[in-house]
């Protein structure tokens, strides 16, 4: 039972990871597009005006730290098996797969989905989606990868949880060690002796007379 836990919280750990790199990610390309339009407006400071310009970046920016923070939330809960972190973590992973699935669904039964969303003078949602478009193969075995790690990592947080902290996860082969050892080293106590006081009584009183007829042997002065 040990082994499957530390098993199921090692395959918890790399399903969480990949969604940790996918946000790194969006955080990463959501910078390069917020520098690359900083460069080409060099005389116009950065404002409200500037911020909106560049929604694609902020929402990416933002969706990738909420991920990380999600990730995060999940490797703690996987080292101290705390039944509330794992309850967040199932809860947002929950509204991330949901949100997701909005999202793929306006996109599959909206033929003009793109007209719902606001002006991109970057370019860079056009060039992102032309990317997709061009590279649909590709793209769709990614997100599926995507997907199948958030399911398989809210099933396996949902599993840990119902096992419980009681185990010594932490520390399962040191414990088993240990377990181990104190059999095999294990000191038989000595049995409890209860001391027979008429023994003791009988040789006092032999010792007492026999000092007495030792003292009775000798010539009175």
């Amino acid at each position: 039972m040990i082994s499957i836990a530390r098993t199921l919280r090692s395959f918890f750990k790399f399903f969480n990871s990949i969604m940790g790199m996918v946000g790194m990610s969006m955080i990463i390309y959501g910078l390069w597009i917020i520098k690359i339009w900083l460069e080409e407006r060099e005389d116009v400071p950065p404002t409200f005006e500037f911020v909106s310009e560049t929604w694609f970046a902020y929402t990416l920016i933002c969706t990738g730290v909420f991920m990380c923070v999600v990730t995060c939330l999940g490797h703690m809960a996987a080292d101290s098996m705390n039944g509330y972190c794992l309850s967040c973590y199932m809860v947002s992973m929950i509204i991330i797969l949901l949100l997701e699935g909005a999202v793929t669904a306006d996109i599959l039964l909206n033929s003009d989905w793109e007209k719902d969303l606001p002006e991109d003078p970057t370019g860079k949602f056009s060039d992102f989606t032309d990317f997709v478009e061009s590279n649909f193969d590709v793209c769709k075995w990614i997100m599926l990868v995507i997907i199948s790690a958030q399911g398989l990592s809210t099933i396996i947080a949902l599993v840990l949880k119902a096992h419980g902290p009681d185990s010594n996860y932490d520390s399962d082969y040191d414990y088993y060690t240990r377990s181990r050892l104190s059999l095999l080293n294990h000191n038989a106590q000595p049995p409890l002796f209860v001391p027979d006081y008429s023994l003791n009584n009988n040789t006092c009183w032999d010792e007492g007379k026999y000092i007495k007829n030792t003292v009775a042997t000798f010539p009175r002065v």
